[in-house]
């Protein structure tokens, strides 16, 4: 595998531009046959050439935006929609631009018929390349190191991913370092999980000396120090961490972007809302928005809308209890918002007051935070932006995955905040708004999974 690790990259490119070309092709024929001579002055031959690169230079940047070139990274089902995602924006996007030359809304027919071809290229086009792509890098053999706690949630994620890794060992830092290092050279690469700071620095180090690929679970420090900023004060290398959240600048922008989208939103999904306001109010008579306290910036307590998906007290007098999977306090209409996911529509009004953005961490219940402060008292860092209606720990997380690797995910969004990484987070929304995930209660998530000691082991080493 080795002799081919570097040319991982060029293999994607290649046959992520074979699939563009194939796609190009279809646009082509669509727009010669269809649109081409609606044109008041036709284009010559070039200018077609023009139009389908310009078509060509959306696939890539909706692509990029996906991440929909990661063959191999991806798995096939994520790739087929990632690609066939990317190919429907492509589309509507060419079809505003051919209105813009045609001057007139003309039938968008053909091009539906070409996104469905598309999506059949892409079907094909995906497990191809899959096979293709294991037979040249087979699943990655690896060694785990692992502390004096055994880490069996990484663990039994690595083993979901059987198409990328296989863990063929697992060794205890107690063996000591001649023995880890023995291990590491019979590997692919190696994980590290949770382990003191000056035990993964030396196997690192090692590591890096000899050419070996690691995997590492970041501390907060890590995250801190990896946003830093390099400065040149003299002849020692300095990292600058300026550890205030975003500048005035970026909230500004921030906040002109939030009030900008969501009154759009509001313009866009209010037949939605109506519709289902008026279904709630049908199906039992009761009120329409859910108010909760939750959490935003500074540690401020606000009350977040949502439509109302249970029935009225649904938690009696005052006491938490977690949604779960056919939750018999679900009402009917519930069961169908909860299900597309518009429940939370509501809370753009929530973002248009200030209480809210559109993208940052997610505000959490009070009685949540409390709990997390108390196991994990790096959770308030997350308080440094305001709470979002999406998120990174949002796309790349679960409902159930710890409150510790949440704050991570967080924190990375904090402390590499750009304008950018917002649309691209809001895109990357869209792919799992139509991935179905359980509801897993609360109560229900094995508490280990807050990793307390994950954090102060670590962090204090």
């Amino acid at each position: 595998m080795k002799n081919y690790e570097q040319y991982k990259r060029i293999f994607r490119l290649s046959f992520v531009a074979l699939l563009f070309l194939a796609e190009m092709f279809v646009f082509r024929y669509v727009w010669r046959t269809y649109y081409s001579d609606l044109m008041e002055i036709t284009y010559a031959k070039l200018g077609h050439w023009m139009i389908v690169a310009v078509y060509g230079i959306m696939l890539c940047i909706f692509t990029i935006i996906f991440a929909g070139w990661k063959i191999g990274y991806l798995r096939i089902f994520n790739m087929v929609y990632l690609q066939s995602l990317t190919a429907l924006c492509a589309n509507v996007v060419i079809y505003l631009q051919i209105v813009l030359l045609t001057k007139h809304f003309y039938t968008i027919i053909p091009l539906l018929l070409m996104s469905l071809v598309d999506i059949v290229i892409i079907m094909i086009w995906t497990p191809m390349t899959a096979l293709l792509y294991r037979f040249i890098y087979p699943p990655r053999r690896v060694l785990m190191v692992y502390a004096e706690r055994w880490s069996q949630g990484l663990f039994e994620k690595f083993n979901s991913r059987k198409d990328c890794f296989c863990v063929a060992e697992k060794i205890n830092i107690s063996e000591g370092f001649e023995k880890i290092y023995e291990r590491c050279h019979l590997y692919e690469g190696v994980i590290i999980c949770d382990v003191p700071s000056e035990t993964r620095n030396k196997i690192l180090k090692y590591c890096y000396d000899n050419a070996i690929r690691t995997y590492t679970t970041p501390k907060i420090s890590d995250i801190i120090m990896r946003s830093s900023e390099s400065i040149h004060l003299f002849d020692t290398p300095l990292l600058l961490s300026r550890n205030v959240g975003l500048t005035v600048e970026q909230r500004f922008t921030k906040r002109l972007f939030d009030i900008v989208f969501s009154l759009l939103a509001i313009i866009i999904f209010s037949p939605i809302m109506l519709i289902i306001a008026l279904a709630i109010k049908i199906d039992d008579g009761g009120p329409i928005f859910f108010r909760q306290d939750r959490v935003t910036n500074d540690g401020k307590v606000f009350s977040i809308l949502k439509f109302r998906s249970m029935i009225v007290n649904a938690e009696k007098n005052g006491e938490v209890i977690p949604a779960t999977d056919h939750d018999p306090r679900i009402t009917r209409v519930g069961r169908v918002i909860r299900a597309i996911r518009v429940d939370e529509l509501p809370q753009i009004i929530n973002i248009i007051k200030g209480d809210m953005s559109i993208v940052g961490p997610r505000p959490e219940r009070v009685e949540h935070v409390e709990k997390y402060k108390e196991d994990i008292p790096e959770f308030k860092y997350r308080e440094k932006v305001k709470a979002g209606l999406t998120g990174l720990a949002q796309v790349y997380g679960k409902y159930n995955t710890s409150a510790y690797d949440k704050l991570k995910l967080d924190l990375m969004y904090i402390q590499n905040y750009k304008l950018l990484l917002d649309i691209e987070i809001i895109f990357q929304t869209i792919k799992i708004l139509f991935e179905k995930e359980s509801t897993e209660g609360f109560a229900e998530v094995k508490e280990e999974n807050l990793e307390k000691r994950e954090n102060s082991d670590s962090e204090t080493k």
